[in-house]
């Protein structure tokens, strides 16, 4: 028979939607519910490579993912970050990460198209073979130096001088 219209508001009172109230306190809880499986596959990402955060938690409403715990450094606080805010459908991370032994942060750079590590090292370390430095940088969330894409952010750690 395939799909037949009816009328919505209209028939015999179920309790199914009572009113535009309940139907809109219905939605917020799909929502709801929706967000919550979005924190839970961020969490997810971030147990898997193994980074080291204690207490991770992460929260995830329209866009904006909350992430709390408490890392041993900067570096590993930084990769949590862009862990999850390489992560499609995350617009902000709110970071409120703590850091047990505090170091000055690296830069983030977001990757451009036509960009390669070696011409990232090239501006911002003024030498094209200190692409290595980026790329141990941002692993484990890297496995290859020539995969990057446009949007990707990455840290620039500063220079050991």
């Amino acid at each position: 028979m395939g799909i037949i219209d009816f009328v919505k508001g209209a028939g015999e009172k179920l309790g199914i939607i009572k009113d535009k109230d309940e139907e809109a306190r219905i939605a917020a809880q799909n929502e709801a519910a929706a967000e919550g499986m979005k924190s839970h596959a961020l969490w997810s990402k971030v147990r898997s490579i193994g980074l080291e955060i204690e207490d991770l938690k992460v929260s995830f409403d329209d866009g904006v993912a909350t992430v709390m715990g408490t890392c041993p450094t900067q570096a590993e606080r930084e990769k949590v970050v862009l862990t999850i805010g390489n992560t499609e459908g995350v617009a902000q991370v709110d970071d409120r990460i703590e850091v047990v032994a505090p170091e000055p942060e690296a830069t983030f750079y977001t990757v451009v198209s036509g960009d390669s590590l070696s011409k990232i090292a090239l501006a911002q370390y003024g030498d094209a073979m200190k692409y290595p430095l980026i790329f141990e940088a941002n692993q484990p969330m890297l496995t290859d130096p020539d995969l990057i894409y446009p949007g990707q952010v990455l840290r620039i750690p500063a220079l050991a001088e």
